[in-house]
């Protein structure tokens, strides 16, 4: 693992040519849907939400999305997107969490798809996401399985090789999130660090929060 950042604004011009993103976010919403009623009332917040493949996703089922990320290069992107597809219930923040940047709102769904492996200390982030969703509503995050290392090429800015879900369901309960459980979301294929072709699995949390 290694404690410097990655430069996502590097990659964002060449984010999406990988398709194996795109068929992700496709999996990620539908597993999302399976779980949560979607409905045209909602407002969501894609956290880490990079060029927008999930956020644009959501889009046409719910009343706005907000993309958070931290970096600039990817909202450019995504920014880039919003005006060429002309959609007006769709916008973006950069946030820095590390840098001290709050994160602001109400929601009623936070979504993070493959972001919590980049964040250090994940029950901090918990407990922000937790502050900003309505009460009774949801936080849905899709991550790695526990994978040893071998998803990433390089492990620059990597804090987590995956996850244990039962270790990550204890970091939701801690923070108050009720009805904690997860699913199988998707899985993708792809080289390892080692050059083998490997499947990895990528699991989906929910988490709700207490309406009292």
């Amino acid at each position: 693992m290694s404690a410097e950042k990655r430069d996502f604004d590097k990659e964002a011009a060449k984010w999406d040519e990988n398709p194996a993103r795109s068929k992700l976010a496709d999996d990620i919403v539908r597993a999302i849907s399976e779980q949560i009623d979607l409905t045209d009332d909602m407002d969501v917040m894609d956290f880490g939400c990079g060029t927008g493949l999930l956020a644009l996703r959501l889009q046409p089922i719910v009343r706005s999305v907000t993309g958070v990320d931290s970096s600039k290069g990817m909202l450019d992107i995504f920014n880039e997107k919003i005006a060429k597809q002309k959609v007006d219930n769709v916008s973006t923040v950069l946030v820095d969490l590390d840098k001290g940047d709050p994160l602001r709102g109400n929601y009623d769904l936070v979504v993070s798809n493959m972001t919590l492996h980049h964040i250090k200390e994940i029950g901090p982030l918990l407990a922000q996401l937790y502050e900003v969703i309505a009460p009774g509503s949801y936080l849905c995050i899709s991550d790695l399985d526990l994978d040893g290392g071998q998803f990433h090429e390089d492990n620059t800015g990597v804090f987590h090789f995956g996850f244990d879900r039962a270790a990550l369901q204890e970091d939701f309960l801690k923070v108050g999130f009720d009805d904690v459980h997860s699913i199988n979301a998707a899985e993708m294929a792809k080289p390892s660090i080692t050059g083998e072709m490997r499947r990895f699995s990528i699991f989906l949390m929910i988490g709700r929060k207490r309406s009292d």
